[in-house]
């Protein structure tokens, strides 16, 4: 993995969390991030190196190499700080005290295969997007 770039975990066969990959494919301007799926085989390895238990943490996971890794709101509120511009503004929502907006997220989370479904496989990248996938 590049020293430089920040990893995202996701839920591969997750409509909803693979929607959300494509989003922040489209608005990563500097090529800031890497992505595989928390099903694959980098993505269970980088888990259990860092003791996620993935019971309770199942749908996205921020690997900031060097510095730490982040989980639910957390996660999501930095991916969306790091596009810049207008979107650095998310970082009011980290004034609301965590149990809430994880609970939130983990409201969403339990529900997201019943609202947007699920893919019997894990996403395949398209050929110009594959260097940004691992594993």
């Amino acid at each position: 993995m590049e020293k430089d770039k920040k990893l995202i975990l996701f839920d591969g066969v997750c409509n909803l969390c693979n929607g959300a990959i494509r989003f922040i494919i489209k608005r990563d301007k500097t090529d800031t991030f890497r992505y595989a799926a928390l099903q694959s085989e980098i993505g269970e390895q980088l888990i259990q190196e860092r003791g996620i238990n993935t019971s309770k943490i199942d749908s996205i996971i921020l690997i900031e190499p060097g510095v730490a890794y982040f989980t639910k709101s957390d996660a999501a509120l930095r991916i969306g700080q790091n596009f810049g511009g207008l979107w650095k503004v998310l970082a009011i929502f980290t004034w609301i005290p965590r149990p809430i907006r994880d609970g939130v997220y983990d409201f969403v989370a339990r529900n997201r295969y019943k609202w947007f479904g699920r893919k019997d496989a894990c996403m395949i990248p398209t050929p110009e997007l594959q260097a940004k996938f691992l594993g």
